[in-house]
C-alpha cells in the first residue's frame, strides 16, 4: 500500500476528531497552539503507520525465505534421485549381449562351425570363436533397481535369450527362446551387522554373480546357474569374503531301472550346495551335490548314473599380465568326481557315472604388446575318465591366441589362431568311436567399431576369412557329429560377416 494513500485519510480523521473534542477549549487557546498540537498527532500517527508497514514487510520476507529453503531442499532431492538413476542405482536399465552373422563355405552354402564343433566339443573342448560362429544369439537383460529411505537397495532382474542357426527373419518354429534369469537381490540392509554388514541376499533363477569365462573360446571357466538362493560377501575375516548358495537343477525324465515296474518313469533334481571364498586375489570354490534316485537311470553301456558329486576350483585373478607388465590374467584348476565331473557347467550333466573323474586347467591373459597391438593368449585343457562308461577317457587341450592391430579410431585388424589336441576313447558310449588327432584354425578379420581401444570395446562389425583343418581320423568319431559330413572333412575355407554387441 502507498504511504501517501495510507497517511492522508488518517491525518484527516485525526484532525476531525481533534477539532471535535477540543471545541470547548477553543476559546482558551490560540489558533497556533491548536495547529501545533494537531501537527504532533499527525506525525505520531505516521510513525505508527511506518512501523506497521515495516513489520508487514519483514513478515513477507520471512515467508519468502522459508519458501526458498523448502524449494532448495526439494530440488536437491530431485537432483540426487536423477544422479542415482544416471548411475544405475535406481530405476530401469537394459543390458544386451548379441551376435549374428553368416558363415559361408567355399561352395557358397552355409557351413558347419561353432566353438564346440570338434569331437571334444560335447565335453567342453572349445576352440577359437572368431570367424567360426554360424548362429544368431541374443540376451536381453531387464533390470529394475530400488533405493529405500533407510539406505537399503533392491534389484529385480529378468533375462530373456534366444539362439538359432537359421538365416531367416522369422524363426519362431526353430528358435530356443527362453527366460534364463528371474531373481531378486537385496543389499545394504541396515539390520545386517558384523560379518553380514556388506552382504547381499538373493532368491530365484539366475547365473551366479562370480562366474567368469574365456571370451575368445566362448567358454566359461566355471558356470554355476539354476534356481535357488544365497548370500554374497560375508566378511568372515579381514582378508576373507565368502558366498554361500544352494542351486537346484532338473534332469530330464528317464526310464527307471526296476524289475518290478520296467516302464516306470522318473525325474530328479540335482541340489548343489556352494561355498565360494576369496582371499585377496585367490578364489577357492567348493561344491557338493546330490540328485536323489539319479542312480536308477540307465545311461547305456551297462552303466548307472551317479547320485552324488563333488567339485572344487582354485583360481587366481591377476591384476597384471602374468607379472610381466600391464594387463590382466586369470588362472584356474578345477576337479570333480561323480556328478561334479562336469567341471565347467556345474551339476548340469546327469549322465555321469559314480566313478567319473575330471580335472581341468584354464588360463588366459590380455595385454598390449605395443601402443596399437594387443594380444590375448589362452589355454583350456581337460583329462577325464570313467565318464559315461567304465574305462573311457576324454583328453583334450586347446591353445588359442587372439591378436589385434588398431589402425585407425574405427578400424582394426583381428587375427586368431587355435590349435586343439584330441585323444578320446568313449568305450562305445552313444555309438562313438575312439579317435586321436589334431585340429587347427586360423582367422583374419577386418573389424569396424565406433571406437577402438581394448579387447572389451564393443560393438563391432567384422568381415572374416577362416581356414580350418584336422586329421582325417577325427571324421570317424560319430555318425551324428559335424565332422565327417559331406564336404566337411578338413582343409576348409569359410567366409562371412558378423556383428557382436554388448552393453
Amino acid at each position: 500500500m502507498d504511504k501517501m494513500t495510507f497517511k492522508t485519510p488518517l491525518a484527516i480523521a485525526i484532525a476531525a476528531a481533534s477539532l471535535g473534542v477540543s471545541g470547548a477549549a477553543m476559546a482558551d487557546t490560540t489558533m497556533e497552539e491548536r495547529l501545533a498540537e494537531l501537527e504532533a498527532r499527525i506525525i505520531a500517527a505516521e510513525q505508527r503507520a511506518d512501523a506497521a508497514e515495516q513489520r508487514a514487510a519483514e513478515a513477507e520476507q520471512q515467508r519468502a525465505a522459508t519458501a526458498d529453503i523448502e524449494s532448495d531442499a526439494e530440488i536437491e532431492e530431485r537432483l540426487a534421485r536423477v544422479e542415482r538413476y544416471a548411475d544405475g542405482e535406481e530405476g530401469f536399465s537394459f543390458n544386451v549381449y548379441a551376435r549374428s552373422g553368416l558363415l559361408i563355405g567355399e561352395d557358397g552354402k552355409s557351413a558347419e562351425g561353432g566353438p564346440y564343433v570338434t569331437p571334444a566339443g560335447p565335453e567342453g573342448g572349445a576352440v577359437g570363436r572368431l570367424g567360426n560362429e554360424p548362429d544368431t544369439y541374443a540376451e536381453a537383460i531387464l533390470n529394475y533397481r530400488m533405493r529405500f529411505d533407510n539406505g537399503a537397495k533392491a534389484l529385480y532382474r529378468t533375462m530373456i535369450a534366444d539362439g538359432t542357426t537359421s538365416s531367416n527373419d522369422w524363426t519362431g518354429g526353430e528358435s530356443d527362446i527362453n527366460v534364463r534369469q528371474v531373481y531378486a537381490e537385496f543389499s545394504d540392509l541396515p539390520s545386517f551387522t558384523g560379518a553380514f554388514e556388506n552382504a547381499s541376499i538373493w532368491a530365484g533363477k539366475r547365473f551366479d554373480r562370480d562366474n567368469f569365462d574365456i571370451h575368445w573360446l566362448d567358454s566359461d571357466v566355471v558356470f554355476l546357474a539354476g534356481t535357488g538362493g544365497g548370500i554374497y560377501d560375508m566378511q568372515l575375516a579381514d582378508n576373507w569374503k565368502s558366498n554361500l548358495s544352494i542351486y537346484g537343477r532338473s534332469f530330464a525324465d528317464f526310464d527307471v531301472v526296476s524289475s518290478e515296474d520296467p516302464g516306470l518313469e522318473g525325474n530328479t533334481d540335482n541340489l548343489i550346495l556352494t561355498s565360494n571364498n576369496y582371499f585377496g586375489n585367490w578364489q577357492w570354490m567348493v561344491n557338493g551335490m546330490s540328485a536323489a534316485d539319479n542312480d536308477t537311470r540307465d545311461i547305456g553301456a551297462g552303466q548307472e548314473a551317479a547320485e552324488n558329486g563333488f567339485h572344487t576350483m582354485v583360481a587366481y585373478h591377476g591384476d597384471s599380465f602374468f607379472g610381466m607388465g600391464e594387463g590382466s590374467y586369470k588362472a584356474a584348476v578345477l576337479h570333480g568326481q561323480g556328478l561334479g565331473a562336469e567341471t565347467k557347467n556345474i551339476g548340469a550333466n546327469g549322465d555321469l557315472t559314480d566313478d567319473a573323474s575330471s580335472t581341468r586347467l584354464a588360463l588366459y591373459g590380455t595385454t598390449y604388446l605395443a601402443p596399437k597391438w594387443r594380444i590375448a593368449p589362452s589355454v583350456l585343457a581337460e583329462t577325464s575318465e570313467d565318464r559315461f562308461a567304465e574305462g573311457d577317457s576324454y583328453d583334450w587341450a586347446t591353445l588359442n591366441v587372439r591378436l589385434a592391430n588398431e589402425l585407425t579410431e574405427n578400424f582394426e585388424m583381428q587375427y586368431e589362431a587355435s590349435y586343439q589336441m584330441i585323444d578320446i576313447d568313449p568305450q562305445g558310449y552313444s555309438s562313438r568311436n575312439e579317435v586321436d588327432g589334431d585340429y587347427t584354425k586360423f582367422t583374419v578379420a577386418p573389424t569396424f567399431k565406433p571406437e577402438v581401444g581394448g579387447f572389451w570395446q564393443r560393438p563391432e562389425i567384422r568381415l572374416f576369412a577362416t581356414w580350418s583343418d584336422w586329421d582325417d581320423e577325427l571324421n570317424d568319431y560319430s555318425a551324428t557329429d559335424s565332422f565327417g559330413s559331406d564336404e566337411f572333412t578338413g582343409s576348409q575355407w569359410t567366409f562371412g560377416i558378423q556383428s557382436e554387441v554388448w552393453f
